[in-house]
């Protein structure tokens, strides 16, 4: 079966989509990609950060006698307790740093995709669709 459209039934709102257009919405998709990807990653550091400070209470029960299992990558050094403090509190600090600055980065694509939104949305309305 095949469907016809009437010319009644025909929309005029369509709107010719020029290479700067394309150029916009293919940008759009690109920062929506990376911010996902962000998310992601910033969800890691969240789970890490979480494990250091359950790591901190612990090692605040520690003996200060015996040495303790630090992981470091993927492997597990004994380490006097005045080690893994530092080493813990150094830890801390570079995840603290990479979640500032991945949040920055996606506070700035989450921008940009805001002024996409509002050109896009402006030409093309209910035509195209940018949100999830």
């Amino acid at each position: 079966m095949r469907m016809q459209i009437d010319q009644d039934q025909e929309t005029d709102d369509s709107v010719e989509v020029t290479w700067e257009d394309q150029q916009r919405i293919n940008t759009f998709s690109k920062l929506n990609t990376r911010i996902k990807s962000i998310e992601g990653k910033l969800e890691v550091f969240k789970q890490e950060k979480e494990a250091l400070d359950d790591l901190a209470m612990e090692l605040e029960l520690a003996d200060e006698d015996e040495p303790v299992l630090y992981k470091v990558g993927e492997a597990f050094l004994h380490l006097p307790l005045s080690k893994a403090l530092k080493r813990l509190q150094k830890d801390q600090a570079e995840i603290d740093s990479q979640v500032s600055s991945l949040s920055s980065s996606a506070e700035d694509i989450e921008k940009e995709m805001k002024l996409l939104k509002v050109a896009l949305y402006g030409k093309f309305g209910s035509s195209i669709n940018l949100d999830e």
